[in-house]
């Protein structure tokens, strides 16, 4: 079977979207590619960090909301979205937004209640390395926390002057 978005459904309750999977998936299963044709320099809600300073609309998968404990996997690199454990029928699909997003065009507050819940969704600058290591890190993501650690030292002169 081709990997499809056919296969997933947005569904809309008291105003939320989500994105729901029409059929079950077993971990490691491509679920669909991720749309690559509209892509640009600055962030929006509907779009996907793919590069330091790419940004892609994702049609359906816009409707992808964030988890601590998600069950896919957004694979920039090679624009596809796969199961990180097996994914029941009707199950709601999630990701881990600072997978893929550096800063976050709208930072907002976390009620996924997962135990490593972490509480504020602003984007993967923003979250301390233990946290992150538990995490799928898009290559983009892991070059700018590593030139981020390479830089603490000037980061923290700024500081101190500003």
């Amino acid at each position: 079977m081709t990997p499809t978005m056919d296969t997933l459904a947005i569904r809309t309750e008291n105003k939320f979207k989500s994105l729901v999977s029409k059929r079950e998936y077993h971990k490691g299963d491509v679920i669909c590619e991720m749309p690559s044709e509209n892509v640009m320099d600055k962030p929006n809600r509907y779009t996907v960090q793919i590069g330091r300073n790419q940004h892609t609309h994702v049609g359906k998968l816009a409707a992808l909301n964030h988890s601590c404990d998600p069950n896919v996997i957004l694979d920039t690199e090679n624009m596809l979205m796969i199961a990180r454990r097996d994914i029941a029928r009707g199950e709601e699909l999630s990701f881990f937004y600072p997978s893929t997003e550096w800063e976050m065009n709208a930072p907002f507050i976390c009620l996924c209640g997962a135990p490593n819940c972490i509480h504020v969704v602003a984007g993967a600058r923003f979250l301390p390395l233990s946290t992150l290591e538990d995490h799928y890190l898009n290559p983009h993501i892991r070059e700018m926390m590593i030139e981020l650690l390479n830089h603490t030292k000037h980061h923290l002169e700024v500081l101190q002057t500003a």
